[in-house]
């Protein structure tokens, strides 16, 4: 259910962006004043990997140039740095508050503490989580998604286009979000083709040791699969996982994307014909969809939610021979239909 409640825009405030922020990260980019209308606007601080991992991060950063244009106000989008605590992006976000920034957004389940300390701090600006159900304060917006729903879609893919009856899944942390995506992937491949083995497999225990941001971790993860005879290879590991579409390409097998359109982003053109599809969520349209909140002066809070049905997860059809396959595109489309009528019901663990 979305609870939407009424907050006044922050005022802005007189110390310096880059100086507060130079212990903590540094701004990656952010708008002149010369084309604002005088305020300031969206914000958005990072998960581990940062902008440029054509995944996660790069999606809240569509969000984030789209309100920008669309607003004419001085955005910011903040980097993180490595090793970093809860204070230090608890003080990330203050410095954004501070700066009269709003909203302001945590791209990621590990900004969940800094979230709720920054917004007790500044209770008059709007804050938003990305993949955090957890903060329940009163100018806190959770922005999360059934990314099991979409990894089931890809588990149907994956089983309809399976040569050898193994497919792979590698996990970039193991932690409760990304069992969402291995949970609802091995349903799908089960439920359409109950023989095939479905690998699984973690980088990392904890996001410090680099299971989003290695895509050396993945490529070997991956090339381990493949050596088991995995033809298909889904990842949801943020930029690890261009190391598994990497190793798929390298070994000609079909690579699945996660969180954006992998298919279509240029930095991975050279290995896009290996990429079958992605499951997609639309971070961009929750982070624009949170400013346009705020803009309109009735800030979302509570938990927001994306799922099939509202069409804010889903599965790519970029690739030409993904789209003309006949078989998959049936099996896909009537599992899509089950999922939101109701009659399958997809695991979260």
């Amino acid at each position: 259910m979305r609870r939407v409640t009424r907050i006044a825009l922050a005022g802005t405030a007189t110390a310096s962006l880059a100086l507060a922020l130079s212990a903590c990260g540094g701004t990656s980019t952010s708008s002149s004043s010369s084309d604002s209308k005088g305020d300031k606007g969206l914000a958005i601080a990072y998960d581990v990997g940062g902008k440029g991992d054509q995944s996660f991060n790069d999606a809240a950063f569509e969000g984030l140039k789209k309100a920008k244009a669309e607003f004419k106000y001085e955005t910011a989008d903040v980097e993180p740095t490595d090793g970093e605590t809860d204070a230090d992006k608890t003080q990330r976000l203050v410095s954004l508050a501070k700066q009269g920034y709003n909203p302001v957004i945590g791209i990621g389940y590990a900004y969940g503490p800094a979230i709720k300390a920054a917004a007790e701090k500044y209770p008059d600006t709007t804050f938003g989580i990305v993949d955090d159900s957890t903060v329940t304060s009163k100018n806190v917006a959770d922005l999360v998604f059934s990314e099991q729903e979409a990894s089931y879609l890809a588990g149907v893919a994956a089983a309809k286009a399976t040569k050898s009856d193994t497919v792979g899944f590698v996990g970039g942390v193991d932690v409760p979000l990304i069992h969402k995506f291995e949970a609802g992937f091995e349903q799908g491949v089960k439920d359409t083709k109950p023989g095939v083995k479905v690998l699984s497999q973690y980088l990392t225990q904890t996001a410090e040791e680099g299971g989003f941001s290695s895509p050396d971790k993945g490529k070997t993860a991956a090339e381990g699969q493949i050596e088991k005879k995995a033809d298909v290879v889904y990842a949801a590991a943020g930029l690890s996982g261009q190391g598994v579409i990497e190793a798929a390409a390298a070994n000609k097998v079909w690579a699945i994307g996660v969180d954006s359109d992998q298919y279509q982003q240029e930095a991975l053109a050279k290995y896009k014909d290996s990429i079958l599809t992605s499951a997609t969520k639309n971070v961009a349209s929750a982070v624009y969809n949170l400013a346009k909140s705020v803009e309109d002066g009735k800030p979302e809070t509570g938990i927001v939610r994306g799922d099939l049905k509202t069409g804010e997860v889903g599965l790519a059809d970029s690739n030409p021979e993904f789209k003309s396959d006949k078989a998959i595109q049936d099996a896909v489309k009537a599992a899509q239909e089950k999922i939101v009528s109701g009659k399958i019901k997809v695991k979260t663990s």
